[in-house]
């Protein structure tokens, strides 16, 4: 959520940038409430005063002995009318914070404008792997090695739910320890969060209201299947006031991760690169405001080296403002090249939240002035395990039908490649 003294003060910017990321807001209708509100706050402060002055009064005229009636009537009448000030004012802050939270997070200033034509490709890492043969896709490979079966998991769920088995369900056991050992070594605490979420913390880090069609909800509970570790990994420090020494909080979970990808219908549907459940484990931060521009680079090199660990050709892009999640001042993605496919993957998005996340769930710290701040918030994934197996599958691939294991992964996994049965 944005400051409504930053909004008040900068409404055409605000405007624009919401506009940028595909969401028209009624700035009018927002600023005149605002101004109600405070109309309405300004004069119940004013009969609270009165009410005070009043009450002073009772209290002479009953140490006099005198007639107190008319006095206390009045006092009641200015309680009364406090209540209905109140009373209004609460009708009205309930339609601000309704507009409030339809308000995506300014991107900042050099992030590019437009939709992802707009993407600025920072860096390439790695070459492509030649191959002697034609390269099959990663469902053939799959198939053909007994590892992933997309058609029982689609009659076990529904279309697009993978069912991994043998060194397949392995391969992802393997990630997720690499991932998190690889991660914790790197700083961050690692956390086995709940994988259901309530309203207020999928509301706090922007999931709610704008993407419910795409969560799995639990309706007898209003609970949601995270789409995301991020949701409970932010929501970790919900309401606390952070100390300023600290800071930066690391943290690091696996989850698997559910998104019905109502927005998404037809697109990339085959074998992983486009699932409803899918395995990840993913960082956050939390920072001070002067932190986090230097903490998202850190972010950023932490997920890239994992791609790097694995000797995968990846681009990091900086994302246009029309890509960017709603929540983000600033992403890059991290995309892997898929040689059977022949596809640029993204397996991470990389985000600064600032303090959007922060005060719709109330964490603070003090600065080094004592002065309470929202702190910023910094996620993403490290990395996606859906996709790096499409790669991973599609890279390693040999000619003989087996695939070689990444050295960084073969302590893990306990071999040097999965052969046909």
């Amino acid at each position: 959520m944005i400051d409504i003294a930053y909004i008040r003060e900068n409404p055409e910017k605000v405007k624009a940038a919401a506009q940028a990321k595909g969401v028209q807001i009624d700035m009018d209708k927002l600023l005149e409430l605002d101004k109600k509100r405070r109309s309405l706050i300004a004069e119940s402060e004013q009969l609270r005063h009165q009410h005070k002055q009043a009450n002073e009064g009772l209290a002479a005229l009953k140490k006099k002995g005198e007639d107190a009636s008319d006095m206390v009537a009045q006092l009641r009448a200015l309680g009364d009318k406090t209540k209905e000030l109140d009373r209004r004012r609460g009708e009205v802050e309930v339609q601000i914070r309704a507009i409030m939270l339809e308000i995506p997070n300014v991107a900042q200033d050099d992030v590019p404008l437009g939709d992802a034509g707009q993407n600025k490709v920072v860096r390439e890492w790695g070459e492509e792997f030649c191959f002697t043969f034609t390269p099959k896709p990663h469902w053939d490979i799959g198939q053909e090695l007994g590892i992933l079966d997309m058609k029982l998991g689609a009659s076990l769920a529904s279309s697009n739910f993978a069912l991994f088995k043998g060194a397949g369900a392995k391969l992802v056991r393997t990630l997720m320890a690499f991932m998190l050992e690889r991660h914790s070594a790197n700083g961050y605490t690692e956390v086995w969060p709940p994988i259901l979420a309530n309203r207020e913390i999928m509301t706090g880090t922007g999931q709610l209201p704008k993407f419910e069609e795409d969560m799995y909800r639990f309706e007898k509970d209003d609970l949601f299947l995270v789409p995301t570790a991020e949701v409970p990994l932010t929501a970790l420090h919900r309401g606390e006031m952070l100390s300023f020494a600290d800071l930066p909080l690391n943290y690091c979970a696996y989850t698997p991760c559910f998104r019905r990808e109502a927005g998404a219908y037809g697109r990339e549907t085959r074998g992983l690169l486009r699932v409803h459940q899918f395995d990840k484990v993913e960082l956050v931060k939390f920072t001070t405001r002067e932190q986090s521009y230097e903490e998202h680079e850190k972010l950023l090199a932490d997920a890239e080296g994992i791609i790097q660990a694995l000797g995968i050709r990846y681009r990091v892009q900086l994302l246009s403002t029309g890509e960017m999640s709603f929540a983000s001042s600033r992403t890059y993605d991290i995309e892997i090249w898929s040689p059977g496919v022949k596809k640029w993957l993204e397996v991470s998005s990389v985000s600064n939240f600032e303090s959007f996340q922060a005060r719709r769930l109330n964490i603070r710290y003090r600065d080094e002035n004592r002065k309470v701040r929202f702190c910023h918030t910094l996620n993403g994934s490290g990395v996606a395990f859906a996709r790096l197996i499409a790669c991973l599958l599609e890279t390693c691939q040999r000619e003989d039908g087996s695939v070689e294991i990444p050295e960084a992964l073969q302590p893990f996994f306990g071999s040097q490649r999965i052969e046909k049965p």
